[in-house]
């Protein structure tokens, strides 16, 4: 069993940290010593649940602001001087079909899930250098590689985070930079996001992710796992999560 202190001291930034998914993948890496930085635009949240944390501190961060990245970037560094790890987690989803989509929807979408990791990896990617042994965890979902009719702007949004996230990895190579990225593809987990989606779904698809259905801090500790050195020769990975629906 692994030891207390599996991150312990490196500095860690969770977009979408005040709700669901984000705030266990938050708690689990400050009991494991990590210094989270919870980034949120729900600031107000974000700060009370920081301050139930030992060395956390809260952002307020919309993903699809470039300014707000810099500064909080900056913040950051400010206060740390370092950044070893980020988890793109912030996302939206819109219960809608490629019929029922509007264009102004799509783009919402893919702006906050797709555009906000796009800045968050761009904008950090200096940073993670630097530190020496970055690490980038992008959370996609399932809904990427497995056809869901009720969510079609956000499967499109988290399969455009796989193939950010290649060549991300890439770059980094071919510019000798000591960053690894990773991604996270959940599927069915108690959030409220999850709770929301079962309100559209046809009754035979929800019945079936009720059946896989895993809890928010399933997830975070895979995260904390792929920002830890335990994972440091993982880079490249793309990580289902979802009990085998998707081989059911």
């Amino acid at each position: 069993m692994a030891s207390k202190g599996r991150v312990e001291g490196k500095v860690v930034l969770v977009t979408g940290a005040a709700h669901g998914l984000g705030w266990a993948d938050a708690q689990a890496l400050a009991r494991e010593g990590a210094q989270v930085i919870l980034a949120d635009v729900d600031e107000e949240e974000a700060r009370r649940l920081a301050d139930t944390l030992p060395g956390a501190m809260a952002l307020r961060l919309d993903v699809t602001c470039e300014v707000q990245w810099q500064g909080a970037l900056a913040k950051i560094m400010q206060v740390h001087g370092r950044l070893d790890a980020l988890v793109n987690n912030a996302g939206i989803a819109a219960f809608e079909t490629v019929e029922q989509s509007s264009l102004e929807s799509f783009r919402r979408v893919m702006s906050v899930s797709a555009e906000g990791t796009f800045l968050g990896c761009k904008i950090c990617l200096p940073a993670l250098a630097a530190s020496g042994a970055g690490s980038i965890v992008n959370i996609a979902s399932a809904a990427a590689i497995r056809g869901n009719p009720t969510v079609f702007a956000y499967s499109a949004a988290k399969g455009a985070v796989l193939s950010m996230t290649r060549s991300v990895i890439v770059h980094c190579q071919q510019q000798g930079y000591p960053v690894r990225a990773n991604v996270v593809l959940p599927g069915s987990h108690d959030t409220q996001m999850v709770r929301d989606a079962y309100r559209f779904a046809p009754p035979e698809l929800r019945e079936a992710a009720q059946r896989h259905e895993g809890q928010p801090e399933h997830v975070a500790d895979l995260v904390l796992f792929l920002v830890s050195d335990e994972s440091a020769r993982l880079n490249g990975a793309e990580i289902v999560i979802d009990n085998g629906r998707t081989v059911a």
